[in-house]
């Protein structure tokens, strides 16, 4: 039976992860109840960031066996520059790794220099790996095919040394297109949508929709308050918040949410909760923080929205916990659609606030009869490469789709950035949404 000591390296951090995530298990079955709230969540937030850097850590071994270990076998190694290089590749990985941690230590009114820097160095190893893979997995399926799959001649050992200088120029280039992206205001999108029972009335009416924000390491008090000065330029009759507003604690980042207290759409400013709200562990105190602004959480409830032209006018505007909640097991909270839509009947139009995409499948699944649902969280995949992952893991991926005849579900890519702050393939959004009576 082989030993833990003799495992190449990726197996023990494979190991070291697996540990990891049964501890996260241990700890919400026997340790959530017996610690106080303040410890439980630090802890939770600490697993979290240990399994994360434990998996990363797999990828590290390979980046640096391409980038450094590679080379330290040819001329390449005697050059003056090769020291500095090394030491460039293991800063890299550890500012990759650190980012995590700091959820838990670098959280501010505005973000940190070294927040920005790791989560920027994480975004690009994750662009980093993937050519890796990619130019790699070329570079067999070529030996594959042209025959020389146990060859091993010069020509091998010039493609092997060309890969990652490759995949390195590759990273930085996105890396700068991606960091030049998120540093542009969201994009004001207008979409215009017909909402089966909408009185007349209410034609043309505005919901300015906001989601995935994520205040947290790399998102402070300037980025928001740009957003809400954008929001009010709109005008709108009521804006709407899906989720994942934050990455921290209530009390922590408290003055970066100052602006959202400007936000005075006349028929009301809401919130649901997304995945990360929960993952802050402090979603009562948000929730009063969020009341202090005159922000008003739909917790599985719903409020009639009517309109300014007469009072007997108006529909069921209604909000779900994010599904996440029941996952992480929080008390009080989770996805309940027959209490959200209570006395909303199909005889007046139903619009829905539930953060995941796949909250909204099943919301349709049960309640066919709701007319607009409106969802945030997949971030329209925030950054190549993973777009695709969040393409085939939602229902509805980003933008309007129509469901059926009268029911319409739109996917926000998200008003900021999570963590890292880059996008590639997707562009940070207000959504201006026009409701159309029929």
């Amino acid at each position: 039976m082989i030993s833990f000591k003799q495992l190449p390296l990726e197996a023990k951090a494979a190991v070291a992860a697996g540990v990891v995530f049964f501890s996260m298990m241990l700890s919400r079955s026997y340790l959530a109840e017996k610690l106080d709230l303040r410890t439980w969540r630090w802890l939770l937030r600490l697993q979290m960031a240990l399994f994360a850097n434990a998996l990363m850590l797999i990828g590290s071994l390979h980046v640096w066996r391409s980038t450094v270990t590679t080379f330290s076998r040819s001329s390449a190694a005697s050059s003056f520059c090769f020291m500095p290089w090394k030491i460039a590749v293991f800063m890299f990985l550890a500012l990759a790794h650190s980012s995590f941690f700091t959820l838990l230590f670098l959280v501010a009114e505005e973000p940190y220099f070294f927040s920005l820097a790791a989560y920027t160095c994480l975004g690009a190893y994750i662009i980093l790996i993937f050519f890796l893979f990619t130019l790699g997995s070329v570079e067999q399926a070529y030996k594959f095919l042209a025959g020389r799959g146990a060859k091993a001649g010069t020509g091998n050992k010039n493609r092997t040394a060309i890969k990652p200088v490759l995949a390195v120029m590759l990273t930085v280039a996105l890396t700068v297109v991606g960091l030049l992206n998120a540093s542009q205001p969201p994009t004001v999108n207008s979409v215009e949508v017909p909402v089966h029972k909408l009185p007349s009335t209410m034609n043309n009416l505005k919901v300015v929709l906001l989601s995935d924000i994520h205040l947290g390491p790399t998102v402070g008090k300037t980025k928001l308050a740009m957003i809400v000065r954008m929001v009010k330029a709109l005008k709108p009759d009521v804006t709407v918040i899906v989720g994942d507003l934050t990455d921290s604690e209530a009390e922590i980042i408290r003055p970066a949410v100052e602006p959202l207290g400007e936000l005075n759409s006349p028929l009301g400013t809401y919130f649901v909760t997304g995945n990360h709200e929960y993952y802050t562990s402090d979603v009562s105190n948000w929730f009063e923080l969020l009341k202090s602004f005159n922000i008003r959480p739909l917790h599985n409830e719903n409020v009639k929205i009517v309109s300014p032209k007469s009072t007997d006018d108006w529909f069921c505007l209604a909000g779900v916990d994010d599904i996440e909640a029941d996952v992480l097991r929080y008390s009080g909270h989770g996805m309940d659609l027959k209490k959200a839509l209570r006395d909303c009947s199909n005889e007046h139009a139903i619009v829905l606030l539930a953060h995941q995409p796949i909250a909204a499948k099943w919301a349709l699944q049960e309640r066919p009869d709701i007319n607009l649902i409106l969802s945030g969280h997949t971030h329209g995949g925030q950054m190549f490469p993973l777009n695709a992952g969040a393409y085939f893991l939602n229902p509805f991926f980003v933008g309007l789709y129509e469901v059926g005849q009268n029911t319409f579900v739109y996917v926000s890519p998200g008003t900021m950035y999570f963590g890292i702050p880059m996008r590639l393939g997707s562009r940070a959004e207000i959504t201006e949404i026009i409701l159309r009576s029929p």
